[in-house]
């Protein structure tokens, strides 16, 4: 579905992703995970039009996207959750999740997309009508989400969805995430938590210093002795 190849992105004189290639299945959930500084959500804003690559090609679903603008990579069916969830806060929970459909004009698929949502985050139902400012950190995270949803993408982005949640809350995150999955939708997940990302994910990147280092499922990075150390805490 998704195919980067031999990307490279530079910041003045910096190279910010030296070379990197890797593919997203349909259907699935990729991960990239790495230290901070380490390239990866530089990756992401390469694949939503957010910065634009100075080598090598991205292709979705047979299109070549990289340069393109972020609004016709979102109309090609790619959603971007940023780190920091970018919420409009004093605006309500129902307005932030209309904002992710802002460039469709299906309104019945609009209103079927918003059930789903609310099926996937009941709390957000019930909260619709507050503010997103008086959410908690992981039902905001989970309000990011949903607007990222609201795009009816084929591919979601999600870049560091747990970060500053409790354990039990990021893994309510994960099992929402998985869940999004198995109704189809193809997802690339940065996580600083290798350990929660590589269980859900069927395959994973490891990303140092704007290189691919190392890649296999999940399970076989799971049980790599580098990452183990590296990264799992083992």
């Amino acid at each position: 579905m998704l195919s980067l190849k031999n990307v490279e992105v530079r910041y003045g004189g910096v190279r910010a992703l030296r070379g990197i290639s890797l593919d997203v299945e349909a259907g699935s959930i990729t991960t990239l995970i790495g230290a901070n500084g380490a390239g990866k959500s530089t990756c992401l804003k390469a694949i939503s039009g957010l910065v634009r690559p100075n080598a090598g090609e991205i292709w979705f679903a047979n299109t070549r996207i990289d340069g393109m603008k972020p609004e016709r990579v979102v109309g090609l069916g790619i959603g971007h959750v940023p780190e920091g969830k970018r919420l409009f806060l004093e605006m309500s929970v129902f307005d932030n999740l209309m904002t992710g459909a802002y460039l469709r004009t299906d309104k019945e698929g609009i209103a079927d997309d918003l059930e789903r949502v609310y099926g996937y985050f009941p709390v957000l139902a019930k909260a619709r009508g507050r503010s997103a400012s008086d959410l908690s950190g992981g039902e905001q995270q989970m309000l990011a989400i949903g607007r990222g949803v609201m795009s009816n993408p084929r591919l979601l982005l999600l870049d560091e969805p747990s970060l500053g949640l409790s354990p039990i809350v990021s893994q309510e995150v994960a099992d929402i995430i998985e869940h999004i999955a198995g109704d189809g939708m193809s997802i690339l997940l940065i996580e600083q938590n290798a350990v929660l990302a590589l269980k859900i994910a069927k395959k994973g990147y490891v990303m140092e210093r704007g290189a691919i280092t190392l890649e296999g499922s999940g399970e076989e990075l799971q049980g790599n002795d580098y990452v183990r150390q590296a990264y799992l805490g083992l």
